[in-house]
């Protein structure tokens, strides 16, 4: 069982006690292995390795940055580029503070300046869902995802990449991780949430089997947490992108890949589900003043 680390094991960067063979083991593949992302199996159970500075930056990042300069919009810049040693600072800082804010991460075994070392959490949300999806599974996963999401906003963190395959159930909650990106750095924080849960609609949307119910399911819960402020940002948010639907839809007529049918999807439901929002709301304050 992993324990504590002691005075001299922390100061080599080891956050729990590993027995001196898996110490070996685990120097000898972080020493020998470039691999970004890689499995090694330990006397306490199997760990993951995580490097920064093993690939070319993302063709999203650069369209991202691209996009940016050209059209007036927050939610489109790109987080700050920063070098590998200050990428993996960034992720180790956003680990531990959404740790201290009382939300499930993976345990952090060993540490460096460009690698991490990290506790198997099991599989992700997106294999559970995967795996199930041919047994009628009810789509609860996702939904609880959206709504825990939600409850990460109204303690004002925001996750920077949301994505299924970035989340996993511990003890009945979701857990996250993979933090890369902090886009409330370039961003206001608001704008940084509600592109958070667009992006998180976006799997949504394409391993739902009930869309509708469950895209519902899962705005409601969302929307029933975050800040009022993330909801209006949302707005304007698919507001903009709203409006590149009609190419999309025109382009999909052509060739209609899985990304550009998650993009109309996730942005003409979140389009009318915040509208409809509104409506509701409008229309309660309507009748009370009646």
């Amino acid at each position: 069982m992993l324990q504590a680390a002691n005075a001299s094991e922390r100061e080599k960067g080891f956050h729990v006690h590993l027995e001196d063979a898996d110490i070996a083991a685990l120097m000898q593949t972080l020493l020998m292995s470039e691999k970004r992302i890689q499995r090694l199996e330990l006397s306490s159970g199997a760990v993951w390795i995580k490097r920064q500075g093993t690939e070319e930056p993302r063709w999203w990042s650069k369209l991202q940055g691209f996009a940016a300069r050209l059209l007036p919009y927050a939610f489109l810049r790109p987080s700050p580029v920063l070098s590998p040693v200050e990428m993996m600072a960034r992720e180790k800082r956003r680990m531990i503070e959404f740790g201290n804010a009382g939300f499930t991460v993976p345990a952090i075994i060993y540490s460096s300046d460009t690698a991490i070392v990290l506790e198997d959490v099991g599989p992700t949300i997106q294999g559970i869902v995967a795996r199930k999806a041919s047994e009628g599974h009810p789509d609860q996963l996702l939904v609880q995802s959206a709504i825990e999401l939600g409850e990460l906003h109204a303690a004002g963190l925001c996750h920077g990449r949301p994505h299924i395959r970035d989340f996993f159930l511990k003890g009945g909650r979701i857990g996250f991780m993979d933090f890369e990106e902090e886009p409330q750095a370039v961003m206001p924080l608001a704008s940084a949430q509600a592109r958070d849960l667009w992006l998180l609609f976006l799997p949504l949307s394409a391993f739902a089997e009930n869309t509708d119910a469950t895209l519902g399911a899962a705005y409601r819960g969302w929307s029933a947490h975050a800040p009022q402020a993330t909801i209006d940002e949302l707005r304007r948010l698919v507001r903009v992108l709203g409006r590149f639907l009609p190419l999309a839809r025109l382009i999909g007529r052509v060739q209609m890949g899985s990304d550009l049918q998650r993009f109309i999807v996730a942005t003409d439901f979140l389009k009318n589900a915040v509208e409809t929002d509104v409506g509701a709301k409008t229309s309660g304050r309507a009748g009370k003043d009646d």
